[in-house]
């Protein structure tokens, strides 16, 4: 099957995002300048540099209630801090559940009965229990082709790691919470196992 993009794919559904996979979650807690605070998955996300370690996400798409993006990238916008928490497989419902359409004043994060603490060097909410959270401050919004496609860069300020979650050697071990992923359609998967392959080295000759 060969389809370009701009002429439509005649599938069921558009499988860019199945191709597209896994895609890590970040699941951004952030707090607008009027002290309302929201928790909201998003699967345009990645880090994309060391030093300084950075990270991107793109929201799509507008709410209802809001004149650009929706309630994450409002609050990114009013006051350039959020949260980026990493979610595992035992988080999987609640993550799901705030990634409904609640009204901007409702704390997805209370309405699901999560624990909040905050964050060391902004004022920003964080999910107390994340097996990892990423205190980030926004460097860049980029308007990307497309209505209400919205990048945001953003510099990782402070990073929380759970410490089950660290090893006696002293690594962050993802098996120890199986962190979730996006797929296509309505998809997810979580990471079970991983192996190591050294980078070869080229033999001059």
């Amino acid at each position: 099957m060969f389809y370009r993009t701009a002429e439509g794919h005649g599938l069921p559904r558009d499988p860019f995002s199945a191709i597209v996979s896994p895609r890590p979650i970040a699941w951004i807690s952030s707090r607008g300048a009027d002290g309302a605070t929201n928790l909201a998955p998003y699967s345009f996300f990645n880090a994309i540099a060391y030093s300084p370690p950075q990270i991107m996400v793109s929201s799509i798409g507008r709410k209802a209630d809001r004149e650009r993006g929706k309630d994450s990238f409002s609050n990114i916008s009013e006051t350039g801090v959020f949260c980026v928490n990493i979610a595992g497989f035992d988080d999987r419902e609640a993550l799901n559940q705030s990634s409904a359409d609640y009204p901007r004043e409702i704390s997805e994060a209370e309405a699901l009965g999560l624990q909040m603490a905050e964050c060391e060097t902004m004022s920003c909410p964080r999910l107390a229990r994340a097996p990892a959270s990423l205190e980030c401050r926004m460097t860049q919004i980029i308007e990307l082709e497309g209505e209400q496609n919205l990048m945001v860069l953003a510099r990782v300020e402070a990073i929380h790691l759970r410490d089950d979650c660290i090893t006696e050697e002293g690594r962050f071990d993802v098996t120890r919470f199986r962190p979730l992923t996006r797929l296509g359609y309505m998809d997810f998967a979580s990471i079970d196992s991983v192996f190591p392959m050294k980078r070869p080295k080229v033999d001059a000759k």
